[in-house]
């Protein structure tokens, strides 16, 4: 619909990414003035609903906030809580978590990589008719996926909304034989992941940067998965430094449960999901974080794959700002998180019971890991025979809304001031691969449906 004074245009639906809601631009006299990322799916009350149950519930009950990353919000559940009771999970019980994790970071990664985004780069409309043209990609997508899935259904019992995971544990641990199949599966999604990381390598990316905070877990030496301490590494412009700049800057650290001192969530008008700051400003979690944060600590293998790729070398710290290469980075990430599975099964031993005791105590604990969106913050308070007295979840995409609508002002104002003509219809397709650079998981923060621009 077209008027003299004003342009309003409606996309009937943004395909590709996980929930629903709806962006609206506002373009006055050639600069983009609004930027609304609005999420209108109905709250669904997750934290209200835990208050008042058993200390044992939370890791079963929040890992259906997402069928996507289940493990992330159960092992997130189950640090919080554990904090709380005053018990820490070691040895090869804390190794099985990492290697449910790696689980899903695999089938995550490659899932978004191969049928999501992949796509945007390859003027494809969908996964499917990439298949067409590209069938081999989408098979070698559909493999790795399935070595992802397969330790999913051993360790977790199944692939969607695992049931083995307990407080302290899992209700069952599998023995060496169990866990050989895993190995052959695993080597053949290495290869195919090394050969994906040098496909998506290839793709044309646009010159942009996220002049955003970075904000992961670091664990010094190993790359953070399912443990660490949160840690920033400030924004380009508080340096003088433009936002693509690939220096690495000065890591604040902070404890976890120091997270809500430090991160503010606040309510917009305009979506049902909360939005967060740190320190009062927008920030990136996720894969570019990671990254940015923890490179020197992937593998040898990933190291090498980031360097061919064209990432620079993550023993110097070079840092990704461009959010259009977060699929090469997230492709490093698939491939890492398969190596540490080997790494895993080769070193594993029976432990000799599949979980440590839990008990209650009156007390606050917080727990926080890696999703694969990234960092995920959990809160329990319990009373004394463990019943949740309060709840707070603060997942990824949530944290990410104000760096996606930032990003998604930048791209648009780029493209504005090359051709002030350019149409509603490539303003929507900008806006689309800008959003799905980030791979929200929309549902998790409250089907993206509709775009309107409002120029004048």
């Amino acid at each position: 619909m077209t008027h003299k004074g004003a342009r309003v245009l409606r996309v009937g639906a943004l395909s590709r990414v996980e929930g629903e809601g709806a962006l609206r631009l506002g373009v006055h006299d050639g600069r983009v003035t609004e930027t609304q990322l609005q999420i209108y799916e109905p709250p669904r009350f997750f934290e209200a609903f835990l208050r008042g149950r058993g200390y044992t519930e939370p890791p079963d009950i929040t890992s259906r906030v997402c069928g996507i990353c289940p493990v992330a919000y159960q092992l997130s559940a189950c640090r919080a809580i554990e904090d709380a009771c005053g018990v820490e999970v070691t040895g090869q019980l804390a190794a099985l978590r990492r290697l449910l994790y790696c689980g899903e970071w695999i089938e995550s990664q490659i899932l978004h990589i191969h049928l999501l985004h992949a796509p945007d780069f390859l003027g494809c409309a969908s996964a499917v008719e990439m298949a067409r043209t590209r069938r081999a990609d989408v098979e070698r997508g559909l493999r790795i996926k399935q070595a992802g899935n397969a330790i999913l259904e051993l360790l977790g019992g199944r692939a969607i909304h695992p049931v083995n995971v307990r407080l302290g544990g899992f209700h069952r641990v599998p023995t060496r034989a169990e866990l050989r199949p895993l190995h052959t599966l695993l080597h053949r999604a290495r290869d195919d992941a090394w050969e994906t990381v040098r496909w998506v390598a290839g793709f044309d990316f646009p010159d942009a940067g996220a002049d955003h905070a970075l904000l992961a877990l670091i664990e010094p030496g190993r790359y953070a998965i399912e443990s660490g301490v949160p840690a920033v590494m400030a924004a380009p412009h508080t340096h003088g430094l433009p936002g693509n700049t690939d220096r690495p800057l000065p890591l604040r650290r902070f404890p976890v449960h120091a997270f809500t001192g430090e991160v503010t969530e606040r309510q917009v008008p305009y979506s049902t999901a909360l939005q967060a700051t740190l320190d009062g400003e927008r920030y990136l979690t996720g894969s570019l974080a990671r990254y940015a944060l923890s490179g020197r600590w992937l593998s040898p293998l990933a190291q090498q794959a980031a360097r061919e790729a064209g990432l620079g070398d993550p023993l110097s710290g070079t840092v990704c700002r461009n959010p259009f290469r977060s699929i090469v980075v997230r492709a490093v990430e698939a491939l890492y998180a398969i190596d540490e599975a080997l790494r895993i099964i080769d070193a594993y031993e029976p432990p000799p019971r599949p979980y440590v005791e839990v008990l209650p105590r009156a007390d606050t604990g917080h727990g926080a890991t890696e999703a694969p969106r990234g960092l995920l913050y959990h809160r329990y308070a319990l009373d004394a025979d463990g019943t949740v007295t309060d709840a707070l979840l603060i997942p990824p995409t949530a944290q990410n809304q104000g760096a996606i609508e930032e990003d998604l002002r930048r791209l648009v104002q780029l493209r504005l001031d090359g051709d002030t003509a350019v149409s509603d219809a490539e303003l929507t397709v900008l806006c689309e691969r800008g959003i799905r650079n980030h791979d929200p998981c929309i549902s998790c923060s409250a089907h993206f449906l509709d775009l309107t621009v409002d120029r004048s």
